[in-house]
C-alpha cells in the first residue's frame, strides 16, 4: 500500500515538473507549433496513403491487387523503364556526389591561397549566388545558352566551322551538360564546409613545413588535404544517404528524347502517378524507393558512427 502511494506521488510530482517546464518555456512551444503542424500534415497523415501501393488506384477504379504493382514494377510491362531510371539514378547521384567533392575542395583550396581579403570575398559571393537561383531559372539560363539557334556555345561553334548541337535533346551530350549545370549552381555553396575546416587545421603545421623549406604545393599536399580528408569522409556519407533524392533538377532539363539517359526514379513515379493517373503503381514505385533510401540512410548511420563516433539518427 506505502508502495503504491510512492509511486503515485512520485508520478504526479513528474507529471507537475513536466507541466512547469511546459508553462516556462511555452513561447519555445508556440514557436515550434506551425514547425510540428506543417511536419505532420505534409509529412505523417500523407504516410496513410501507402496502402495504395496495393491497390489498383484510378480516378475512376479502387481495388485491392496485392503485390501486382510490385510485380509490374520488378517484371512487367513497365519493369525496363524503372530499372533504367533506377540505374540513371545511381549514375548521376554518384557522379554528382564525387565530382561534388572533388570540385568543392580544389576550390576551396583556391579560395584559400588567396590573401587579399576583399578579392577572396568577391570570388566568394561570385561564386555561391548561383546556389540561391531556383532550378526553374537555372534551367531558363542554360536553355538560352545552349540553343542551337543563337546561343552563346553554338554561336562559338559555329565560329570554328561546326555544325550546332541541340545538348539538351542529344543523349550523348544530356549527362555531361547536366553534371556541369549542377556544378555551377552548388560548387561555390559546398566550398563553405571545406574553408571552415581549415581554419581548424593547426597553424603551428604550416610554420613546421616552412622552416623544413616546404613550399605552398607540399604543405597542401602533405598538410592541408590530409587534414580535410576526415570532412570528405563525413561529407560523402551523410549525402550517400540522399542519392535516390533527385527530382527537381533533372525535371527542368529533360524531356522525352533523353529519357533513356535522363530518367530517374522520382521523375518517372511523376510521370506514372500524375501524368499517367495510375496512383496505384506510383504509389508503389515511391514505396521501394523510400524503402532503399531507408536501407541506405541505416548503412550511412552505421559508417557515421565507426567514423564519426555519434550516430547521424
Amino acid at each position: 500500500m506505502i508502495e503504491s502511494i510512492d509511486l503515485t506521488s512520485k508520478r504526479s510530482y513528474k507529471s507537475r515538473k513536466i507541466l512547469n517546464k511546459i508553462k516556462k518555456d511555452k513561447f519555445y512551444y508556440l514557436m515550434f507549433a506551425p514547425v510540428f503542424i506543417m511536419a505532420v500534415i505534409f509529412h505523417y497523415i500523407p504516410m496513410f496513403g501507402i496502402r495504395y501501393a496495393f491497390y489498383k488506384f484510378t480516378p475512376f477504379k479502387k481495388e485491392f491487387i496485392g503485390l501486382e504493382n510490385f510485380e509490374n514494377i520488378f517484371f512487367g510491362v513497365n519493369s525496363q523503364r524503372f530499372w533504367n531510371a533506377v540505374g540513371n539514378t545511381i549514375y548521376l547521384s554518384l557522379a554528382n556526389l564525387i565530382l561534388g567533392i572533388i570540385a568543392s575542395v580544389v576550390f576551396a583550396l583556391l579560395l584559400n591561397e588567396i590573401y587579399n581579403k576583399k578579392i577572396r570575398s568577391a570570388i566568394q559571393t561570385i561564386v555561391y549566388l548561383p546556389h540561391f537561383l531556383s532550378w526553374v531559372v537555372t534551367a531558363s539560363i542554360f536553355a538560352i545558352i545552349l540553343s542551337p539557334q543563337g546561343g552563346f556555345v553554338n554561336n562559338i561553334l559555329q565560329l570554328f566551322g561546326k555544325e550546332p548541337i541541340n545538348f539538351l535533346i542529344n543523349e550523348k551530350w544530356w549527362r555531361p551538360i547536366f553534371l556541369l549545370i549542377y556544378r555551377w549552381k552548388e560548387t561555390g555553396w559546398g566550398t563553405i564546409i571545406y574553408l571552415a575546416a581549415m581554419t581548424s587545421i593547426n597553424p603551428q603545421l604550416y610554420e613546421a613545413a616552412e622552416i623544413d623549406g616546404a613550399g605552398r604545393w607540399k604543405q597542401t599536399i602533405y598538410i592541408t588535404i590530409p587534414s580535410l580528408i576526415p570532412t570528405i569522409l563525413v561529407v560523402f556519407i551523410l549525402n550517400l544517404g540522399k542519392v535516390l533524392n533527385i527530382f527537381e533538377s533533372v525535371f527542368v532539363l529533360y524531356n522525352p528524347m533523353v529519357y533513356n539517359v535522363a530518367d530517374v526514379i522520382e521523375t518517372f513515379t511523376y510521370r506514372i502517378g500524375m501524368q499517367q493517373a495510375d496512383y496505384g503503381l506510383g504509389t508503389a514505385i515511391g514505396l521501394f524507393k523510400s524503402f532503399i533510401a531507408m536501407i541506405l540512410v541505416l548503412i550511412t548511420n552505421k559508417f557515421s558512427k565507426r567514423i564519426k563516433g555519434s550516430d547521424i539518427l
